[in-house]
């Protein structure tokens, strides 16, 4: 059963810290990621066949597969895709940037470029919940800007074949290539390349513990977006929410995983009480219902504050990756929100209507990163090159002040490959 903590009674430690089970993962994953490297296809068939139960003749999904594979979903779910990637698209077009130019007195130009990333990989789990919605999450951005290439990785089922689901978002959402293959093995593959799968130069999407661990093994090879840990909600709340809401709300999280956190913060003990009764009711109508329980009991709490006040310190305290403000006008208390990953304004604004359909992204920080890191944006398939341009005369007219720099930081040879230019031009009368 879910805890009830006052704020005040009991030390801040135990309100913020989260009980993960965690394993050391680091030597396997080095060692799957060395192998991959090494041998190519030929590890990736071997581990496909050793974790996946599956032996594969071709790792890359066929277009004639790939609508075969489709034909299999219900046409009104393909509407459901549609509707919900123009959402997602609408969101993500208005966070596209343009450089600048600066022309400044005597001949000087300054500027920045911004340019997409050439290859990027999309890592989509196919475990106990499938999540199609995180093929439109990350890869519309990719596209919007301007990605050359966008290449997926996803685990084949044991008949060989990728969820047709995950295959039709997919295609809505415009991938270019996909691959069977999933766990650090598929990380290695994309950071590295292989005979089949091209090396990318950006890896992004959620995963196993092993999945997190290999992207970070391989970052400096590419880049990624983060390392996400277990899903996470908190929600602000106040006397007048309905506590069934509430609940199911900290339910829809509590059912991604054993080790996801759930949490209540509000300033009525009486909502606290019924919340509590609510999720022992509810939770007994999940079919992950075991798993459901593992979060609520190990990582679950509700918190009573002294005020909404004090709920939105907490909250920030905690910095989760999601944010329900249940209270009356939402965006009163905007501004006071320093730190989460997404905010839902209000009674009406279910953390699931982020995951699937509202448009801003559901790929979060989370374990309290929402304090330095952002959802995922067009900005993560983007990079930015600076330029410069001085005239003789420029260059001639700063040379005194950039070697009294470089002479300060003991570097003569900035100095002189200033100078060497300005006395030229003085020797010569240039």
């Amino acid at each position: 059963m879910i805890k009830i903590l006052k704020y005040g009674d009991v030390p801040n430690s135990e309100l913020f810290i989260r009980k993960d089970v965690l394993s050391d993962v680091s030597g396997t994953v080095a060692g799957i990621l060395d192998r991959v490297k090494n041998e190519g296809d030929k590890a990736l068939k071997d581990y496909t066949l050793k974790f996946d139960k599956v032996e594969l003749d071709s790792l890359e999904v066929s277009t004639e597969e790939l609508n075969d594979r489709i034909k299999e979903v219900e046409p009104e779910f393909i509407e459901v895709l549609e509707r919900s990637a123009a959402n997602i698209r609408d969101f993500h077009k208005s966070q596209l940037r343009n450089g600048f130019m600066l022309n400044k007195d005597g001949g000087i130009v300054v500027g920045q470029r911004i340019t997409p990333i050439e290859k990027v990989g999309v890592y989509v789990p196919d475990g106990t919940a499938p999540l199609s919605s995180t093929v439109l999450m990350d890869v519309i951005p990719a596209k919007i800007a301007g990605c050359r290439e966008v290449i997926m990785v996803s685990s084949p089922n044991a008949d060989g074949y990728i969820n047709p689901y995950i295959l039709a978002a997919a295609k809505v959402a415009g991938v270019d290539r996909i691959f069977k293959i999933g766990g650090a093995q598929a990380i290695a593959a994309l950071a590295y390349g292989t005979e089949s799968v091209p090396k990318v130069d950006k890896i992004v999407g959620p995963g196993s513990a092993y999945v997190a661990e290999a992207k970070k093994q391989v970052y400096g090879t590419v880049s990624i977006d983060m390392i996400a840990g277990p899903s996470e909600i908190l929600a602000v709340a106040d006397a007048k929410t309905e506590p069934r809401y509430i609940a199911a709300d900290m339910l829809s999280q509590a059912e991604h995983d054993r080790n996801a956190t759930a949490v209540l913060v509000t300033d009525s003990m009486e909502l606290a009480e019924k919340v509590r009764e609510e999720i022992e009711k509810q939770i007994k109508l999940l079919p992950r219902e075991e798993i459901a329980r593992a979060s609520i009991d190990n990582n679950g709490k509700i918190i009573v504050a002294d005020s909404l006040l004090r709920a939105i310190d907490i909250a920030n305290e905690i910095a989760p990756e999601h944010l329900e403000l249940c209270v009356d006008d939402p965006f009163d208390y905007l501004d006071k929100i320093k730190n989460a990953g997404s905010i839902f304004m209000g009674r009406n604004c279910p953390e699931a209507l982020g995951d699937y359909y509202a448009g801003p992204n559901h790929t979060l920080p989370t374990s309290g990163t929402a304090r330095f890191f952002s959802p995922l944006s067009v900005d993560d398939f983007v990079k930015k090159s600076q330029y410069i341009y001085y005239s003789a005369e420029a260059l001639d007219k700063a040379a005194p002040d950039i070697a009294m720099f470089a002479e300060k930081e003991c570097l003569r040879g900035h100095a002189r490959s200033v100078m060497i230019r300005s006395e030229d031009r003085k020797n010569t009368g240039a």
